[in-house]
């Protein structure tokens, strides 16, 4: 590929605009960090901005700290599921690509369904659902890339139908679960399956931090060859990228950090499609900026939404992967009946 900072669509990425984007998305991601723990309400007052309606309440109010783990949690989850969804794009050349679609959500529910039905967290502790659901959202994925292994020449949507497939099973074998469960049982796997932030724990986010860390820099540092690969394998392999290998270390990256964006949050769906899309129309599809401004960009959206979760109905929380899958089932339908400027994005 060529050097220096000349994107693959045709479009120049100079080290200004490099630098003034990400600093841009830095500064909105600061902001609203700084703000979502100050919206909401307490003891049935509504708080804004950390004054209550008698303007008692203040930043060093305590329900702003109880507020932290969360915030905390929706952008390093957040960020991993918007990276997560822009690298599938990219390697699979589809923009409707993202875990939700792929299957990987559902398997993960699915293994989170059978831990709560066996009683796992009765046997090794509250850390138990979690790491089944990592489990099985690894395993989704290895499936999705066998699939992809043995359809090379197949058209990028054959895996997206495969994932609704998968994701269709998985449900389907959820619900047999829960009919063999008891009240209890179903209580805690339906607030389970609609992801949500209400219990998250802080180590639990402690615990996660290194690896998605870990998977987001490596995603950003084959920024490059996803470039290359968002034209095919054949162009990749031309420019002197190892398709095989980069398949493999992004397959396995994304799995990794959708996996532990939701054994700590849950199956948060949508966030990995509407980001990576939304942004590509306004940057463009060079991934050495689309990505870390996605990852940023995930990390605000889930935020938002949280937020919104937590204060549209005083007292009563919504679950917060209720209010992505409406935002996104909405951007869902917008891109396949959008714009043909969007479109033309993906025609390489």
């Amino acid at each position: 590929m060529s050097s220096g900072f000349v994107s693959s669509g045709g479009r120049r990425l100079t080290a200004r605009r490099y630098a003034t984007v990400l600093a841009i998305a830095l500064a909105v991601a600061a902001l609203v960090a700084l703000l979502a723990p100050l919206v909401g309400s307490s003891g049935g007052h509504l708080e804004l901005f950390g004054l209550d309606a008698y303007g008692t309440a203040s930043p060093d109010h305590p329900i702003v700290w109880v507020r932290l783990p969360r915030l905390y949690a929706c952008l390093l989850t957040g960020a991993a599921l918007a990276g997560a969804g822009c690298a599938l794009q990219a390697l699979l050349r589809n923009p409707l690509a993202e875990p939700f679609t792929l299957g990987i959500s559902s398997g993960s529910s699915l293994a989170a369904v059978l831990a709560i039905r066996f009683g796992a967290e009765a046997a090794f502790g509250h850390g138990a659902i979690g790491v089944a659901a990592l489990l099985g959202a690894a395993g989704t994925m290895a499936v999705v890339w066998q699939l992809g292994r043995i359809g090379r020449q197949l058209p990028p949507a054959t895996l997206v139908l495969a994932g609704v497939t998968i994701a269709m099973f998985c449900s389907s074998a959820s619900v047999l679960i829960q009919y063999t469960s008891d009240f209890a049982e179903v209580s805690h796997m339906l607030s389970w399956m609609l992801g949500g932030l209400e219990s998250v724990r802080l180590v639990w986010v402690e615990y996660a931090s290194v690896p998605i860390g870990v998977g987001l820099v490596v995603l950003v540092a084959y920024a490059r060859e996803l470039n290359a690969l968002a034209a095919g394998p054949e162009a990749a392999a031309s420019v002197g990228v190892a398709v095989g290998r980069t398949q493999t270390v992004i397959f396995a990256c994304a799995s990794l950090l959708v996996g532990c964006a939701i054994a700590v949050v849950g199956p948060i769906g949508f966030v990995g499609l509407i980001v990576p899309h939304a942004l590509r129309a306004l940057l463009g599809p060079d991934h050495r900026i689309l990505l870390p401004a996605s990852m940023l960009g995930g990390a605000v959206v889930l935020t938002i939404c949280d937020t919104l979760a937590r204060t549209a109905i005083p007292l009563n929380h919504l679950p917060t992967g209720a209010v992505t899958a409406v935002l996104g089932a909405l951007f869902f339908l917008g891109i396949l009946f959008g714009q043909k400027r969007r479109a033309a994005l993906w025609g390489r």
